[in-house]
């Protein structure tokens, strides 16, 4: 009897954790300087009024809760997906069909989110057990059979998607007041993303996730039971990404399978975490915002505007073979200094 825990001392130790980690909160300067720059860039916008950078920021925002995202995966797990943004593109169609059923944006972005959450936990008891290129190649299958079967799916409108109502934005003041509600909620879930990728990243959970990363094998015999753990890390990493796809479908009024489901745009995301840096917080934030400004210029130079993805890749091929690290793990290397203010 003496040798089970109490209730009371059961309730002190979730109490001394809880506090370890608000103590790991307020002692982390790096985290609170990562959600300052974010939420001023975010904020930037509303103050100015200016439409045009809306826009742009809304861009880098989404770009940012998605990488977030993917580094949960990729940066601390050692996962690499080619299809990440197929909980982008379900969590886009269900909130969408959601809300053309007369479901208010509240619910059905959170619907869409808890839809890729249960995607990524059926995925995941199958395609977790593979490793290394195996896993890589059937995450872009996956995303290829999603984008089939949406094709054929009748409820969801088929080949020519879900288009919404124009009368349904006057529930929310207006379409230009849709906007910037939408503005507005995207940058709190990237502001979110940041935050959960901080405390996944110092908890005895992501600890689990980082031995796996280094050596599997090696995970299991110190007692990481990492099936569970990989499968709580992809449904982790798909919640935001299903979320994020409603409310930008929401604001564009339709969907469209070759919209929803495209395989560039995991590339892309993977080419985010990386520029910046995976594993890192910092990292992915400065690697979407590094991209999107790079993509931004490209896109509008006559001369670039075609091969965008060529660069894309050859950008990719350039952080493999030269700085593997990111930004983040270069800027620590050489400046030992800043290791505090880079999370």
């Amino acid at each position: 009897m003496k040798d089970r825990p109490s209730f009371a001392s059961e309730a002190i130790t979730a109490e001394r954790e809880a506090s370890v980690k608000l103590g790991l909160l307020r002692r982390s300067p790096g985290l609170w300087l990562t959600l300052a720059i974010a939420l001023v860039v975010g904020l930037y916008p509303a103050l100015t009024g200016n439409v045009a950078v809306r826009e742009v920021v809304f861009t880098m925002l989404l770009s940012v809760a998605l990488a977030s995202s993917l580094n949960i995966l990729l940066g601390y797990t050692g996962y690499v997906s080619f299809g990440h943004v197929v909980f982008f593109g379900l969590g886009g169609y269900v909130g969408m069909f959601l809300l053309s059923r007369g479901m208010g944006l509240w619910l059905a972005a959170p619907a869409g989110g808890l839809a890729s959450g249960v995607l990524a936990f059926l995925l995941g008891k199958a395609i977790l057990r593979l490793r290394g290129a195996y896993f890589a190649l059937a995450t872009i299958g996956i995303n290829e059979a999603m984008r089939a079967f949406i094709n054929n799916f009748a409820p969801f409108g088929g080949p020519t998607g879900i288009s919404l109502n124009f009368q349904i934005y006057t529930g929310y003041g207006g379409a230009g007041q849709a906007l910037w509600l939408t503005y507005y909620v995207l940058l709190g879930l990237a502001i979110v993303s940041l935050v959960l990728s901080y405390l996944v990243k110092t908890s005895k959970f992501g600890l689990g996730l980082m031995a796996i990363r280094e050596d599997e094998d090696a995970a299991e015999v110190m007692g990481v039971i990492t099936p569970n753990a990989k499968t709580w890390a992809y449904i982790l990493s798909a919640i935001i990404p299903g979320i994020v796809g409603a409310l930008f479908f929401f604001k564009n009024g339709n969907i469209e399978p070759n919209d929803a489901f495209r395989l560039h745009f995991s590339i892309e995301m993977l080419v985010m975490v990386m520029l910046g840096g995976q594993g890192t917080v910092l990292g992915p934030m400065l690697g979407a915002a590094g991209y999107q400004g790079l993509r931004g210029f490209l896109v509008t130079s006559p001369l670039f505007k075609d091969v965008q993805l060529a660069v894309a890749g050859g950008l990719l091929l350039l952080i493999v073979l030269f700085i593997p690290a990111g930004a983040v793990g270069w800027l620590r290397q050489h400046f030992p200094r800043l290791r505090a203010l880079l999370p």
